[in-house]
C-alpha cells in the first residue's frame, strides 16, 4: 500500500458560515459502504471528510454527490495501514476544518476503511497476518489515538467489525479475529470517551454486495441464493443496509447507546 500527500481535493465544496452543522470523517469513504454511509449522512444533514487510498476519481465523484445534495465535503488521501502518516493526515484534517468549516473539530469519526485476504489458518502468511492486524486494528487504535483530540463534546465513533467475528467462514481467521479485537478495544474507548460524551459502537456487517472480497458476493448468483436461503430475512445485504444502521446509531436522538455491538445481518446464522 502507498500513502498519498495529504492535502485537500481541488473539488472540495465550501461551507456557509451559518449555522453550523455535524461533520463526519469516514474513512475509506471513496467506494462501498463508505460511500453509502457518506451520501446517507448527507442526506441526513451531516457535512463530510471522506478518505481515499487510492481512487482519487472516485472519491471526487463522493465529493460532487454530497455537493449536489446541498452539503459540504472534503476529501483527504489516507493510508490506513500507515501510522507513519497519520499526523500528516491529522494536520490535513485540522487544516480542512479551519478553511472550510472554520472550526477546529468535528462530531462524528467513522473507522471503515479496509481490505481482505482470505487465507486458511493453518496456511496463513506472516504477510497476509500483518497486513490485517496494520489496516484494521493497528491502524484503528492509533488513528482514532490521533483523531481523538480533535473529536467534539458529545460525539460519536463507530467502528466497523463483521459478522464472522460471531459465525465461522473459511479462511477468514485472521480478519475475524482482527474485527474481535477492535470490538474489544471499541469498549475500552466507550468506558474512556464516556465523560466527554463520546459513544463509541460497532457495526458488524453480515454479507454485503460490493468490492469487498473482489466482488465476490455481488457477482456470485449462486453465492447470493445461498445467503438468502440462511438468513432469516431472505436476502444478502447492500452498502445501503449498513449505511442506514449507522446513520440510526449517530443521530442525535441516539445519545445513550455506547459500548454495543450491532449486527447488520439479515439475521444469518442466528
Amino acid at each position: 500500500m502507498s500513502t498519498s500527500s495529504n492535502d485537500v481535493t481541488d473539488t472540495a465544496t465550501t461551507a456557509p458560515s451559518a449555522p453550523a452543522r455535524r461533520i463526519a470523517l469516514i474513512t475509506g469513504a471513496n467506494r462501498g459502504i463508505g460511500r453509502a454511509t457518506a451520501v446517507r449522512l448527507a442526506r441526513d444533514g451531516f457535512d463530510l471528510i471522506v478518505t481515499y487510498r487510492s481512487h482519487r476519481e472516485e472519491a471526487e465523484e463522493v465529493v460532487r454527490e454530497i455537493g449536489a445534495l446541498g452539503r459540504v465535503a472534503v476529501a483527504l488521501p489516507l493510508d490506513v495501514s500507515r501510522v507513519d502518516g497519520f499526523g500528516a493526515f491529522v494536520d490535513g484534517v485540522r487544516d480542512a476544518l479551519g478553511k472550510t468549516w472554520h472550526r477546529e473539530r468535528f462530531d462524528v469519526l467513522i473507522n471503515n476503511g479496509g481490505v481482505q485476504v482470505a487465507q486458511p489458518t493453518l496456511q496463513a502468511t506472516p504477510a497476509a497476518f500483518d497486513q490485517l492486524v496494520d489496516v484494521h486494528f493497528k491502524g484503528v487504535f492509533f488513528l482514532t489515538q490521533q483523531l481523538v483530540p480533535l473529536i467534539a463534546n458529545p460525539g460519536a465513533i463507530v467502528n466497523i467489525s463483521s459478522g464472522t467475528a460471531r459465525f465461522y467462514v473459511p479462511e477468514r481467521a485472521i480478519y475475524s479475529a482482527v474485527k474481535g479485537a477492535v470490538e474489544v478495544l471499541s469498549r475500552y474507548l466507550a468506558t474512556e470517551l464516556g465523560p466527554r460524551g463520546i459513544t463509541v459502537n460497532i457495526i458488524a456487517p453480515g454479507a454485503v454486495a460490493t468490492d469487498f472480497s473482489g466482488g465476490l458476493l455481488r457477482s456470485n448468483e449462486q453465492l447470493q441464493k445461498h445467503i438468502a436461503s440462511i438468513t432469516p430475512l431472505g436476502r444478502f445485504g447492500v452498502a445501503e443496509d449498513i449505511a442506514g444502521a449507522i446513520a440510526a446509531l449517530v443521530s442525535e436522538g441516539n445519545r445513550f447507546v455506547t459500548g454495543q455491538r450491532i449486527e447488520v445481518s439479515g439475521g444469518v446464522h442466528l
